[in-house]
């Protein structure tokens, strides 16, 4: 298997350039933030952005954690990719997650000068100190022209491994970009509005959908339902089950970030 790793220090675009570098590179599988991405999706591990302390992001990021590392590992073996991409802070950074995760010997390595131009690092580090922005590689849907990536909760997070101030650099937000390999792509709020009723109608219990609004922000989605439910059904537990399915449903086929599903059960239902 193929290891290449790019390197650069925090802020100076890496995860940006990642995806134009693995398609180069034809790999499909990317290491980043404690993920394992495939071409489009992550597929195993979890985000060292979503941690709660400046301590947990760097175990999680350089797979620390037992269960994580065993699960990205596992995952690896399942896939055999051909070639892998590692993205890092600095040389000793990688080579770290590389023994972590017994990949082997690192087959080439590209650092971010060679592959953005100063300006380019220039506006990615003015973005990241402004703004406060960290794209992860993986790719989500437009769901209308304004809406412009998937949004995590803000956290502090190391500035830089190994060497260094260790200072703490405040992360407001994780951007998914959106485009994809072939290029961009979007999906209309129908769309979205199917799956809603798709997953809904799993649920046993729920009689109808009356209505559904969607609102986006720049955060992610906000769903509000008007609902009709069966009689006879506890009600707190199945408008939780229903949240909870339209939240799987719509994150796992879109990649949206679904901040809140509003339910409003509006009438019961006998059913004869």
């Amino acid at each position: 298997m193929r290891v290449v790793v790019l390197v650069g220090t925090s802020g100076t675009g890496k995860s940006y350039q990642a995806m134009r570098l693995a398609k180069e590179k034809n790999i499909k599988y990317i290491i980043d933030d404690g993920l394992l991405i495939k071409e489009n999706k992550v597929i195993a591990g979890y985000s060292a952005k979503r941690e709660k302390s400046k301590m947990g992001a760097v175990k999680r990021a350089l797979f620390i954690d037992e269960e994580h590392r065993k699960e990205v590992i596992e995952t690896i073996a399942q896939e055999k990719p051909q070639g892998i991409l590692i993205l890092g802070t600095s040389e000793k950074m990688v080579k770290s997650i590389v023994k972590t995760l017994d990949l082997g010997e690192v087959t080439e390595r590209v650092f971010i000068e060679e592959i953005s131009s100063e300006e380019e690092i220039k506006i990615a580090k003015k973005t990241r100190r402004k703004e406060g922005k960290h794209v992860i590689p993986v790719p989500t849907f437009e769901i209308k022209k304004d809406f412009s990536g998937y949004f995590l909760n803000p956290l502090k997070v190391f500035k830089k491994f190994g060497k260094g101030d260790g200072q703490d650099s405040e992360e407001k937000s994780v951007v998914r970009p959106t485009f994809s390999y072939m290029g961009k792509y979007t999906i209309s709020d129908k769309v979205i509005k199917d799956l809603i009723f798709y997953a809904a109608n799993k649920v046993i219990g729920i009689y109808k959908i009356d209505s559904i609004d969607i609102t986006n922000t720049q955060a992610g989605l906000i769903i509000e339902m008007d609902v009709k439910i069966v009689y006879g059904n506890p009600i707190r537990p199945l408008i939780e089950c229903l949240q909870e399915q339209v939240k799987l449903e719509v994150e796992r086929m879109t990649s949206f970030n679904i901040l809140a599903v509003h339910v409003a059960v509006k009438n019961l239902v006998i059913c004869k």
